[in-house]
């Protein structure tokens, strides 16, 4: 052996000894017992931070900035329609469901994406402390057959630059994403449904705010009669110019008009705040509503089979069921698509530093064929459970469908009902008026004592309570059978999202309600 050779040999065998040192016992110990005390340390660091008063403090005034943000100040008077876009517009439920839309949109430009080819590039540097030796041992004679020798650098650099695409992947994918943009249009349902529900709310709350403010004044000047009534009687009992039975008697039924009346203010008083919060008013702001002077009966001259029709084609639930049903059938594909064998094509460039390499630099291409012979087993039981699931999303619309009717025939006896009671409330409350000016001529001349008249205004009152509780149910039930036929209070097309123009298409929202119908009607008659 050369003098090259042994100096070869014995510098490996120092390494060998080196590499043996590492992995003494005492070594391995060390180094395990170090990496179960970081492991510990770091488990003992990550400890719960709840967020202290001062933190929560913090962000109180920008949540109130926040909440309140660019909205348009209150010009005079709030209509109807101005409550509704004022809703549609700054109500946060509402943005919380646009938000979630624009959301399932980009998720939906995310799995576009995944259709797309792999396109992976990686970078990396290594370095060692020794070389990486190896020699060559005969299987003969069990003897060192070559010297040890190195083929890799201490230090190296690596690039790499891939392409690869998998067609059983592109079609998965594929299928994900119409899936994907169903969901859009199922959130694009939901929330045409929950801006259905918003102005159903804004109808039922502005008609009580309205009712509010009519009979604020005169409630209070009724109360302020009362009272001193009150007075006066309080007197009369002290001086005992009544008898003692007569006098509790005439107390007590001042007290019950002030107990009914006080009722009545404390339940209208909380119209306001509710509407308030509707258009994402500020609390406490006050403000008027503009009711108009005249209460005419809405109507929809519609027969209930075309109803049954529109609420069919129209309404956001079923379009949802529908979108389910198409994802269901989706799902079908998928799993069929799973089964199938899996190809892959792929190219790249790579690049590696190492001095030894001939060739530092190259390329590749690749075709690569994949099956999982299990699911050929187990395709029964794959497609079965896709089938099951178009089969539910089946009978549930279905099931909707049913519902669906029967909410449109709930509504329509509902605004029949509501009608009949409101033109009978009409004639008691004319008729309540007329008793209440009847008795306040009669108090006027002497003829009478106040406790008729201040009867007589209290149930002059409450039949103009009534009245309006009952128009406003009757405007309630109008906007609940417009809804359970799927018609949105907003045109289909606004000039803008600006607060002036959506109340203008909510003003002329009235006016497309009557053109569909008479679509609808035309429609029923060409048939």
């Amino acid at each position: 052996m050369t003098n090259q050779q042994t100096s070869n040999q014995n510098h490996y065998q120092e390494n060998c000894m080196d590499q043996q040192s590492l992995h003494t016992p005492a070594a391995g110990r060390y180094r395990w017992t170090a990496v179960v005390a970081a492991l510990v340390l770091s488990g003992c660091a990550v400890t719960p931070a709840p967020l202290t008063v001062g933190e929560r403090q913090a962000t109180l005034g920008a949540d109130r900035l926040a909440m309140s943000a660019g909205q348009q100040a209150l010009s005079g008077p709030v209509s109807l329609q101005e409550a509704m876009a004022r809703a549609l517009k700054y109500n946060l439920d509402y943005r919380v469901k646009m938000m979630e839309e624009a959301l399932a949109q980009r998720q939906l430009d995310l799995s576009r994406l995944d259709m797309l080819p792999k396109l992976a590039a990686g970078a990396g540097f290594t370095a060692r402390n020794h070389d990486l030796a190896s020699s060559s041992q005969n299987v003969a004679t069990g003897t060192q057959s070559l010297v040890p020798s190195v083929s890799t650098e201490k230090q190296q650099h690596t690039g790499d630059l891939s392409l690869s695409w998998n067609v059983l992947d592109f079609g998965v994918s594929y299928f994900s994403a119409q899936q994907q943009s169903d969901r859009v249009l199922i959130l694009q349902q939901r929330q045409r449904k929950v801006a259905q529900q918003l102005m159903q709310q804004v109808r039922e709350v502005w008609w009580q705010a309205a009712a509010a403010q009519r009979l604020q004044d005169r409630i209070d000047a009724l109360l302020k009669e009362t009272e001193a009534a009150l007075a006066d009687a309080r007197q009369v009992e002290q001086q005992k110019l009544r008898s003692p039975l007569e006098a509790l008697t005439y107390r007590r039924q001042l007290l019950d008009v002030v107990r009914q009346m006080g009722i009545v203010r404390n339940n209208l008083a909380q119209a306001k705040p509710r509407l308030a919060a509707l258009m994402n008013l500020p609390a406490g702001q006050d403000f008027q509503v503009a009711a108009p002077a005249g209460m005419p009966v809405p109507a929809l001259g519609l027969d209930l089979e075309r109803m049954e029709e529109m609420a069919l084609l129209n309404r956001p639930e079923l379009a949802e069921a529908r979108y389910m049903e198409r994802i269901g059938t989706l799902e079908t594909r998928k799993a069929m698509a799973r089964l199938l064998p899996g190809l892959e094509f792929s190219v790249g460039q790579h690049y590696d530093s190492n001095k030894f390499l001939v060739n530092h630099a190259w390329s590749d291409a690749g075709l690569r064929v994949s099956w999982n012979l299990l699911n050929l087993f187990n395709a029964g039981a794959i497609k079965g459970t896709a089938q099951a699931q178009l089969d539910l999303a089946k009978a549930q619309r279905l099931a909707l469908n049913m519902a669906v009717l029967t909410q449109v025939h709930v509504a329509y006896l509902d605004l029949q009902g509501r009608s009949r009671q409101f033109a009978l409330e009409q004639e008691l409350s004319d008729v309540e008026q007329r008793i209440f000016e009847q008795n306040r001529n009669a108090s006027a001349s002497g003829a009478q004592g106040r406790l008729p008249a201040i009867l007589a205004d209290a149930n002059a009152v409450f039949s103009s309570l009534r009245l309006y509780q009952g128009y406003g149910d009757l405007q309630n039930a109008y906007g609940a059978l417009g809804a359970s036929l799927g018609i949105d209070a907003l045109p289909d097309s606004a000039a803008s999202h600006e607060l002036p123009a959506l109340t203008a298409a909510f003003a002329g929202a009235e006016t497309q309600w009557q053109a569909r119908v008479s679509s609808a009607r035309a429609a029923g008659a060409g048939q």
